[in-house]
């Protein structure tokens, strides 16, 4: 069991005992979470192991502690940084899931004897098997907590080990066995951030680590007619359909259309704007087909909280993928995830592209 120390995985954690599986719990030590300068933050190391202790031994599980933190910073830290100075807007959730929990933490489980390894995700599998030569990837049945958007790059190899406890449960039933079991009050304080910016501090992060800061390389705004707005302070401080902080006066909102690192250009536009009909999708992980030769229809996500729309997925090469809405969406950012479901279950996903003018697949 993955433990976070948050209430889903120890829910997880109970329920397979419940099943009778024989269980240990494996918590990832990650670097440290970036805190706002003169705001405390996290408690020390050696406090949060002995919290954790305490919860795994009141679902007496033994507990390992795995240190994963170079290779999260390797292939988490370091291709958000990257990201984000490319003028684009990463999810590193939907690259940690198959890089290092299913990656990194897997290796580290089997090797303790492990068969399977489970997470507190609310989603779903099915094994491969007579109508499904694949092994298949669905929603949560609590559709406000569906995860299986942060899930679409596991591998065949990683879904076949895998397994999803919380995929039938109500978010609510969770909370309610946490309170009923006295845990309530040991559990760590749920996040929506990501877990190294846990305050949402993405432009005091950056101005941090990435070797230029925010302030360093200004450039253009621009209108979508081409006409000089004012100036940026730096292309990965923004994000598609930010509205907040340009700094231009205006009877009406401007919000952040386009980045373009090319010309070190900040494009912004009205509400209408940011609605797209089409956009590129690359390094598509296929998990329900093989990657598929024919163009087909499918329900598309583009963010986490996005309801997903009706599009037309126009295959190129294995990889790759032209997604044309039937109704146009708001605010698709290059950089992050587009997950591709029929029904409750995920086709694929992958990384939505920024595209240049003149381009075409062929060139990419």
């Amino acid at each position: 069991m993955a433990m976070s120390g948050g209430v889903d995985s120890l829910r997880a954690a109970a329920l397979l005992k419940e099943e009778g599986h024989d269980v240990f719990a494996l918590h990832m030590r990650l670097p440290p979470p970036f805190i706002k300068a003169g705001k405390q933050g996290d408690a020390p190391w050696e406090e949060e192991q002995a919290s954790l202790k305490d919860l795994a031994s009141k679902l007496s599980i033994p507990l390992l502690f795995v240190d994963v933190r170079k290779e999260f910073e390797d292939q988490v830290i370091t291709p958000f940084l990257k990201d984000y100075e490319r003028g684009l807007t990463p999810n590193p959730c939907f690259i940690c899931n198959s890089k290092i929990k299913f990656g990194a933490l897997w290796k580290e489980a089997r090797r303790h004897g492990a068969q399977r390894l489970a997470t507190g995700h609310y989603a779903r599998t099915l094994p491969a098997g007579g109508l499904h030569p694949r092994h298949q990837l669905l929603r949560g049945l609590d559709r406000s907590k569906d995860q299986s958007y942060f899930l679409a790059l596991l591998s065949q190899d990683q879904l076949s080990i895998s397994i999803f406890p919380l995929g039938g449960e109500r978010k609510k039933n969770v909370r309610l066995w946490a309170e009923h079991a006295n845990f309530s009050e040991h559990l760590r304080k749920e996040s929506q951030e990501i877990c190294f910016i846990p305050e949402g501090n993405y432009r005091e992060y950056l101005q941090e680590r990435l070797p230029m800061p925010c302030e360093g390389n200004p450039g253009p705004i621009v209108d979508m007619a081409g006409n000089r707005l004012g100036e940026h302070r730096g292309l990965f401080a923004y994000t598609v359909g930010q509205r907040r902080g340009l700094g231009i006066p205006s009877h009406a909102p401007y919000y952040v259309v386009e980045l373009d690192p090319r010309s070190n250009t900040l494009r912004v536009g009205r509400d209408q704007d940011l609605f797209k009909s089409q956009f590129t999708v690359l390094q598509i992980n296929w998990v329900a087909m093989d990657p598929p030769s024919k163009a087909f229809e499918a329900l598309v996500q583009i963010r986490y909280r996005h309801e997903g729309a009706p599009a037309r997925i126009i295959p190129f090469g294995e990889t790759g993928a032209v997604v044309r809405f039937k109704s146009p969406q708001r605010a698709v950012t290059p950089g992050q995830a587009a997950v591709f479901y029929q029904g409750d279950q995920v086709l694929g996903g992958g990384v939505i592209r920024r595209e240049h003018k003149g381009e075409s697949p062929a060139h990419w």
